[in-house]
């Protein structure tokens, strides 16, 4: 399947079923700090519950809707990153990422989301990629603004999630944005 190098130590590689014991485990670890922003940990209660997640992730690749792979770094799973739809029309994708605890400060996620970005824009010929985040979550917040997004609007109460609401900060990359910060 897929696998991007991003360097020698980091690779990101599609999601299959044989990962599903080593993603819940990952999943397991880190389920106190990931459930305080995303509402998946909840609901993966068992390694069952991963592989379900997996083979959803290869329909949707399947189909041409979004995907999600591993993000690997020196041979062990650390986190997870992915296209989560794919608009065909409006030629535009969002990409959502979250890492194991042991792994965050490496710059993993920024390194993954270019790999993703570059993918977006120079493959798939999309024309947009959104990041979208709890306003409140500091360190993913941090990802789109040192890549260079836009920030282009907040979405009130988007989410109810531990016992208060969250609002959603929408980031946005267009493809001229891109080749310009990276030329």
């Amino acid at each position: 399947m897929y696998k991007a190098i991003i360097n020698k130590e980091t690779y990101i590689s599609i999601l299959e079923p044989m990962h599903a014991e080593e993603l819940y485990q990952l999943i397991n670890r880190s389920r106190e700090t990931l459930g305080e922003w995303l509402s998946f940990p909840a609901k993966t209660n068992t390694v069952a519950d991963s592989h379900l997640f997996i083979e959803k992730s290869l329909k949707n690749l399947s189909e041409n809707n979004g995907y999600w792979a591993g993000i690997w770094y020196k041979e062990n799973i650390a986190g997870s990153i992915g296209y989560l739809y794919m608009d065909w029309r409006a030629k535009k994708t969002e990409i959502g990422y979250w890492l194991d605890d042991d792994y965050i400060g490496k710059g993993l996620e920024t390194l993954a989301c270019k790999q993703l970005i570059n993918h977006a824009f120079n493959d798939l010929q999309l024309r947009k990629v959104e990041i979208n985040v709890a306003n409140k979550n500091i360190k993913s917040k941090a990802i789109p603004e040192r890549l260079g997004f836009k920030q282009e609007g907040v979405i009130r109460n988007y989410e109810y999630l531990n016992g208060e609401y969250h609002d959603r900060v929408i980031y946005g990359m267009l493809l001229e944005e891109w080749k310009n910060a990276t030329n």
